[in-house]
């Protein structure tokens, strides 16, 4: 498993020096914004994503609202446990960096000792970008375009083969579905207990926005207000 691309006569080399060729001819300024965006950039991109999409969610209120929050914090657990399982499988292909193995690669990131096969970076984001579609196609959408520009962000930087990138693809994406219905079935009951009570039920609806039944949806004034009318009729 270790010698996997070592050649470079195979697609999976020659299409890596074709993207890793793009940052000798880009300057230099252009190539510090890669390996920043390629580095922490889209991560960070990926976690505002989330939170966007969560303050979306509990603003529109109604029933689906736990089930989306419950889908929303699904997403970076399915990353986390997307790149446990990616120990011991780089432990077993020991895929060296292509920059041990191949010369004349541009490499704008220092310091990657770790095997190569699969790509964390690529992992992590399209985890979180099928997390995120569950809550939402439209953020999902998003977030899986982000996936894939990290993606060409990480063979650009000249840290990882394609394959590495297609092979975290994979993986984020088998542990994001595979596991959903599991993770739903377990964190959907703690939302929707979360909704229910008085100090938390913020964090899954906006003030004033109803769970769709009808009771909740008017505000605290009106509840008041209906409740005074009532008492004048009784009267």
């Amino acid at each position: 498993m270790a010698g996997l691309a070592a050649s470079g006569s195979n697609p999976d080399v020659d299409l890596l020096y074709d993207i890793n060729g793009l940052a000798k001819d880009a300057p230099q300024w252009f190539d510090r914004v890669m390996e920043y965006v390629g580095e922490y950039g889209i991560l960070l991109a990926m976690v505002l994503l989330v939170l966007a999409c969560w303050w979306s969610v509990r603003r529109r209120g109604g029933q689906d609202a736990a089930p989306s929050v419950a889908a929303l914090v699904w997403a970076p657990l399915a990353a986390g446990i997307a790149v446990l399982v990616n120990v011991p499988i780089r432990g077993f292909v020991e895929r060296p960096r292509p920059f041990l193995t191949h010369e004349g690669l541009d490499v704008l990131v220092d310091g990657k000792t770790d095997y190569s096969f699969v790509s964390d970076h690529a992992t992590i984001t399209m985890a979180m970008a099928v997390g995120l579609f569950v809550a939402s196609r439209k953020f999902g959408l998003f977030g899986i375009v982000l996936a894939l520009l990290e993606g060409f962000c990480r063979v650009y930087m000249g840290v990882h083969y394609p394959t590495d990138v297609v092979g975290g693809f994979a993986l984020g994406t088998a542990v994001a579905l595979l596991l959903s219905p599991l993770a739903m079935a377990l964190l959907t009951p703690v939302m929707k207990a979360v909704e229910r009570s008085p100090k938390g039920a913020w964090l899954i609806r906006a003030r004033g926005r109803g769970t769709g039944d009808g009771q909740d949806a008017l505000i605290p004034e009106a509840r008041t207000e209906s409740a005074a009318e009532e008492r004048d009729l009784a009267a």
